[in-house]
Order: C-alpha cells, then sequence, then structure tokens
C-alpha cells in the first residue's frame, strides 16, 4: 500500500517549488494567493503572465514576520510599526518606501513597497521554511472574483499552476486593508476587514487618499468581476429588477437577503445578514452564481456603515463596466 503524503510534505515541494523559481497556490485567510519568490524577477513575471496582469500594478510582499520588513522597505516608520505590532500577523498590508534591492517587477515601478505577515498556518509554514518573501497576488485571472478555496485556483489557472496548498476555505475571504505609511501621513488604500475606525485607533488620524498616492492592487474601477454582468440594486427593487429582466426573456441570477416565492430566477442565494459573514462568502457566491447561466447576476446593495465598506468596495468594483 502507498503511502500517502502529509502537510509537511507538501510544504516541503511548494518550498523546492519555489526555490526553483516556480510559482504555487498559497492558501492565506484573505483569498488564495498565486506565490513566487519576490527576489526572483523572472519568477515574479512569471506571476504576471499567468494572470495576465499589467505589469505595472504591484504586488504584496509576504514575509513570515515583522523582524524581515527591513529587508524590503528602507524604513519603517513608528505608525508603520503600532499597526504591525497590532495587527500582524492578519489581514493588513502596510506600503512603505522600496528597499533599494526590491526589484521593480514586485513595486509596478514604484518606489515604494507592499508588505504583510499573513494569518494561515499554512501559509507562515512556508514563508518560514522558504525564509525570504513571496509575492502573491490572488490566485485567478487579472480583474476576475478572487479565489477563497484550492478548488477555485485549480478552476481557474489549471495545469499552470502544478502546485497548489489546500488549506481550507479562507476565513477573511476578502483580500486585506492597504495602509500607507508614507511622508508622515497614514492612508488607507483599500478598504478591508479591518476598518479605519481601528486603524485610526492604533496610528492617529487617517489622511485622504490623493491622485499621487501610490498605484495598490484592487484599485481599479472594474475588478473582482463574474464573467456575468453584475447589477447593484436597493434591496426593495430586486424583486421589479428580476420581473423586468425576465420579462425581456432574460435569465437572472440573485445575491439577496432574502427570497421571495415564485421569483423569476435561475439561481438566488440568500446573502448573510453580518458583515463579517457576507464578506467571507461573497466571492463564493459570485462564483456560484456565475455558473447558474444567467444573462445577468442582480445584486441587492449591501447596507452602509463602517462594517460594509469593504464589501460595497468590492461589488461596486465587480458591477462596474
Amino acid at each position: 500500500m502507498g503511502s500517502r503524503a502529509t502537510p509537511s510534505d507538501a510544504i516541503a515541494s511548494a518550498v523546492a517549488a519555489l526555490r526553483a523559481g516556480q510559482v504555487i497556490g498559497l492558501p492565506t485567510e484573505t483569498v488564495y494567493g498565486l506565490a513566487a519568490d519576490a527576489s526572483n524577477p523572472e519568477a515574479v513575471r512569471r506571476i504576471f503572465a499567468i494572470k495576465g496582469r499589467p505589469s505595472t500594478h504591484p504586488v504584496i510582499v509576504h514575509i513570515a514576520s515583522m523582524g524581515q520588513v527591513l529587508e524590503w522597505a528602507r524604513e519603517f516608520v513608528p505608525a508603520a510599526r503600532a499597526l504591525a505590532e497590532r495587527f500582524w500577523p492578519g489581514p493588513l498590508t502596510l506600503v512603505l518606501p522600496r528597499a533599494a534591492s526590491v526589484p521593480l517587477e514586485v513595486t509596478g515601478g514604484q518606489d515604494t513597497v507592499a508588505l504583510r505577515v499573513p494569518d494561515h498556518p499554512m501559509a507562515l509554514a512556508v514563508l518560514q521554511a522558504f525564509g525570504g518573501g513571496l509575492a502573491a497576488p490572488s490566485a485567478n485571472r487579472y480583474g476576475r472574483i478572487s479565489p477563497t478555496t484550492a478548488a477555485h485556483v485549480r478552476e481557474d489557472l489549471g495545469d499552470e499552476v502544478r502546485i497548489v496548498l489546500d488549506g481550507g476555505p479562507s476565513q477573511v475571504g476578502l483580500e486585506s486593508t492597504i495602509v500607507a505609511c508614507l511622508d508622515g501621513h497614514v492612508t488607507v488604500l483599500r478598504p478591508g476587514r479591518i476598518g479605519i475606525e481601528a486603524i485610526e485607533a492604533v496610528a492617529g488620524p487617517v489622511t485622504p487618499a490623493s491622485l499621487s498616492a501610490p498605484r495598490v492592487p484592487g484599485s481599479v474601477v472594474s475588478h473582482y468581476a463574474p464573467r456575468t454582468p453584475v447589477e447593484l440594486v436597493a434591496p426593495a427593487a430586486v424583486a421589479d429588477v428580476v420581473s423586468a429582466h425576465h420579462g425581456d426573456g432574460e435569465r437572472v441570477a440573485v445575491l439577496a437577503p432574502s427570497s421571495p416565492a415564485g421569483a423569476a430566477s435561475v439561481a438566488w442565494i440568500v446573502a448573510a445578514s453580518d458583515a463579517e459573514t457576507y464578506g467571507r462568502d461573497l466571492y463564493g457566491h459570485l462564483r456560484a452564481l456565475d455558473l447558474a447561466g444567467a444573462d445577468v447576476i442582480v445584486v441587492a446593495r449591501p447596507p452602509d456603515g463602517p462594517a460594509w465598506v469593504a464589501v460595497q468596495d468590492r461589488l461596486t468594483r465587480a458591477a462596474a463596466r
């Protein structure tokens, strides 16, 4: 009888592949990443080629601990250090001045670098065994729905990524909050699970992002999108919108807080009422609705409020065409 591979065998194989300049699928608590040696420009270029990602878009470098920050950033200002001490490991990315040795392929040609310590045991085990930083944007085609399971990575990328570590479903389900700590200012460049209030409680007032802010992942107008067009509507209007599409001969899939009896849809997913659960499940729900054979996905606009900012951001970009 043959022996079965253990998690440690899988991690060892993944680390060997990374050292050989290959790209792997890596679980994190936010979404699954497409990981490669961040110090190897050719390996990083492979990530961009697989994703179809523009070379001007920076990627986040994942590291094992705060002790590695100054290998990648030329300074670690007090505000950034305080945020790292409070939220790492976790769904927070810090944008800092780039160290001279960091390849421009990682930074999209900018003089800043994005760093994060992920809060996932398998990701941390790989990082600790590898010993360096891993560039790891979401493991999907550029602009599409981020993956939150190993199966999603395989569905999206197939044989282009031979090693996909399976760390179970992502527990956060939305990409990290990105915070720039530059020139004496703290700026939120992408919303995530960690909200502005939590950032300000640690680092002081947050400065609004300016047009000169660094480019960061997930900042383009259309992103996180299924192939099926998404339409965001007020919750009270969902039934009428579905009926109108049905009357035009269109097949409709729906994500909404409730499912009215007799609704003319090919699929209807009842959304969670709390922001954390909604965010964790959002990409899985959008993937399921994208496969339902509909002509349009109707999504009830989630509530307003600080807890919902990241969800609103992802849905607004998913609906942009």
